[in-house]
């Protein structure tokens, strides 16, 4: 995966080193913004393990250096380590959890971390780790320190309706990155209770927002969103249900592009490929 500024050639000298160093390409996607900056993802045959760094080596002082990348090479055998966050609604955690169990997440999941006790039998009846970390008002940075150290060495955190902001030090200090199902269409309803603040707008329209996690509340770059009807018949508690059914899908398919590595970074954007 890789972004730089735009120009002629890009495409066929990626391509190029490749086949001089004798890889197949199987796939690729590619980019050009009107702000002039190229993304690209290519897919191509496995690389042996004993050459992968003298890859990145050559690909950085013959390619990358020259066009001024931001690259990265990814290798799609290796599953990346997935902890999730969940508070006391569990049917994004239940999702993630039974695409986990048939082998759809392609990830493996070492954690579940809660502000509740409320899951502890659903996630350690299918053997994974379960710990929960009370929050108190005034003891937020003991009960961060101790996620924190729970969530060593993992790739991705998701926020499977974890009800708790996360402090800009604990995101620094993560070193991975954060996505969070917010459950209405972003920029609209940003913060607390968007299902209630949606129906006193009388909105025919609720939705769902899958996104990285910032310092700033709910506006960190969008992922994936979608949408369904409602009307005037639906009440607060309609608007939930159907809510539930968009949260899931939407957080499923945001973190599955993630774990495909088909996400580039644009700003405060994505390119989803």
């Amino acid at each position: 995966m890789l972004a730089c500024p735009d120009r002629p050639g890009l495409i066929a000298s990626v391509s190029g080193f490749l086949a001089d160093a004798g890889f197949n390409i199987v796939d690729a996607d590619q980019h050009s913004s009107n702000e002039g900056r190229f993304f690209m993802r290519m897919v191509f045959e496995a690389v042996p393990e004993s050459e992968r760094e003298d890859l990145r080596r050559r690909f950085e002082g013959e390619i990358a250096t020259r066009f001024e990348m931001d690259w990265r090479f990814a290798e799609s055998s290796e599953p990346k380590r997935v902890a999730i966050m969940v508070s006391r609604e569990d049917h994004c955690l239940s999702d993630l959890l039974w695409r986990w169990r048939s082998g759809e997440l392609g990830a493996e999941v070492v954690a579940v971390v809660s502000n509740h006790p409320d899951h502890a039998g659903q996630v350690e009846s299918l053997g994974l780790p379960f710990h929960h970390v009370p929050v108190d008002p005034d003891a937020r940075e003991e009960a961060e320190a101790q996620v924190l150290g729970l969530l060593r060495g993992i790739d991705l955190l998701v926020l499977a309706r974890y009800m708790q902001v996360l402090s800009p030090g604990f995101l620094q200090r993560l070193e991975a990155p954060a996505i969070n199902i917010h459950h209405s269409f972003l920029p609209a309803f940003v913060g607390a209770d968007p299902y209630r603040r949606a129906h006193e707008r009388g909105v025919k329209l609720i939705g769902a927002t899958a996104h990285y996690v910032t310092e700033e509340l709910d506006a960190g770059p969008i992922i994936d969103q979608d949408v369904t009807r409602v009307s005037h018949r639906d009440e607060v508690g309609d608007l939930k249900r159907i809510g539930r059914d968009i949260e899931r899908l939407v957080l499923a398919r945001a973190v599955s592009a993630h774990l495909d590595d088909r996400v580039l970074l644009d700003g405060a954007r994505t390119i989803v490929f």
